[in-house]
């Protein structure tokens, strides 16, 4: 039996490989996929080998998360709950359908992931899998052999398999460009203060330089261009706001989350690219649409983000959303200015060749105003239903 695994280098898909070859008799194929983390990949792979893998790919596909994956994000404004950017929901079905690709290549008879019951991505995996790759069986030894991390510690060291050493430690980490996530440990209790050594990405507010920092940042339809006097692709911009925001302590986030598996989990994530630009890609459609097209939007961007968290990527749906979001965009093109101090990001100003606000028009002193009579026939006929309501269920109020 072939067995292609995602490999991610940490306890659980490391004590996977020979777990596998034990059990079921499996040659392990490994796979990496380099989404952005700042991860050593030869030295995962040589760990991959000395777990008893067969064989091991390491696929950097940075570029096409960024622009398949987080571009719509940014079209989107995506946020699950308001709060959490989506980093690894948006990861998941890129990593899956690499090992699909994959495993067809090594004409393999199953592919396999370490996730485990209790979280989304056993959800995110499969659903991509049964839509990229479905001829395979899926395999999730964590899962299905209910493996603790107590116990895969304990077999690690009896065979002497390596494991990565922060496998060990308090928290459970993913990261990727566009997220870093924190959990475990004293992050367990919901009341717990997170300590400072849980971040990587981002410095405590009260650390951060003095001096605030300004930030321009340019869109084209909808897709960041440029930032200050850099133009680059996508990723090498996200990479530069994750170090300029992470320096001034932007990016912090810290909720009680709904898992799409019924349970409530606490979660703690570093994302300083993405409150940036989300931030100011917001404030530029604000700019641009009419009042009715902001507040479509809204729910657009909603339903859309629930359904990428949820791991549904591969729902009709998701993708009509995001058709209509991205023609919604040819409009969100211009500059925002922001500042970053402290751990705070303020819009300052904003500017777009579509914008809808004039200032001839807005301008108390020298503005346009209705005449009177146009002024008092508006709020008449604009509120009409809703006094006429009031006054009549006032009257009828003892009934």
């Amino acid at each position: 039996m072939k067995v292609v695994l995602a490999y991610s280098g940490g306890l659980d898909t490391t004590v996977s490989i020979p777990l596998l070859a034990e059990r079921l008799n499996a040659e392990v194929i490994t796979v990496t996929v380099n989404v952005g983390q700042k991860e050593d990949f030869e030295e995962i792979e040589s760990r991959a080998y000395s777990a008893g893998a067969v064989k091991h790919y390491t696929l950097h596909l940075v570029e096409e998360f960024a622009n398949n994956y987080i571009q719509p994000c940014i079209y989107m404004n995506c946020s699950y709950e308001e709060r959490y950017p989506l980093g690894t929901a948006l990861a998941r079905p890129l990593i899956a359908k690499a090992l699909c690709d994959i495993a067809r290549k090594e004409g393999a008879d199953a592919v396999a992931h370490g996730s485990t019951s209790k979280g989304n991505d056993q959800v995110r995996f499969n659903l991509t899998l049964m839509a990229e790759c479905p001829e395979f069986k899926i395999i999730t030894p964590v899962r299905q052999w209910n493996l603790t991390r107590e116990w895969e510690l304990e077999y690690a060291r009896k065979r002497g398999i390596p494991v990565k050493l922060s496998s060990s430690k308090k928290y459970s980490i993913d990261e990727n460009l566009w997220s870093r996530s924190i959990e475990g440990g004293v992050l367990d209790s919901q009341s717990s203060f997170p300590p400072e050594d849980a971040f990587e990405w981002t410095v405590a507010p009260e650390r951060a330089p003095d001096s605030p920092v300004v930030l321009e940042i340019e869109f084209l339809e909808g897709k960041p261009i440029r930032v200050n006097d850099v133009e680059a692709s996508l990723s090498k911009l996200i990479q530069a706001l994750n170090d300029i925001g992470g320096k001034h302590g932007v990016g912090r986030i810290d909720m009680i989350e709904n898992r799409l598996v019924g349970i409530k989990s606490r979660e703690v994530y570093e994302a300083p690219a993405a409150t940036i630009l989300l931030l100011a890609h917001k404030e530029l459609e604000k700019t641009v649409y009419t009042p009715r097209e902001y507040r479509f939007k809204r729910l657009l961007d909603f339903e859309w983000s629930d359904l990428v968290y949820q791991g549904l990527w591969y729902e009709p749906l998701r993708e009509r959303i995001q058709s209509v979001g991205a023609e919604m965009n040819k409009l969100v093109t211009g500059r925002v200015w922001l500042k970053a101090y402290k751990g705070s990001i303020a819009v300052l100003g904003r500017e777009s060749p579509f914008s809808l606000y004039k200032r001839e028009v807005a301008d108390y002193d020298k503005g346009w105003y209705p005449s009177e009579e146009e002024a008092e026939g508006f709020i008449r006929i604009w509120g009409m239903h809703s006094i006429q309501a009031y006054l009549s269920r006032c009257k009828h109020s003892s009934v």
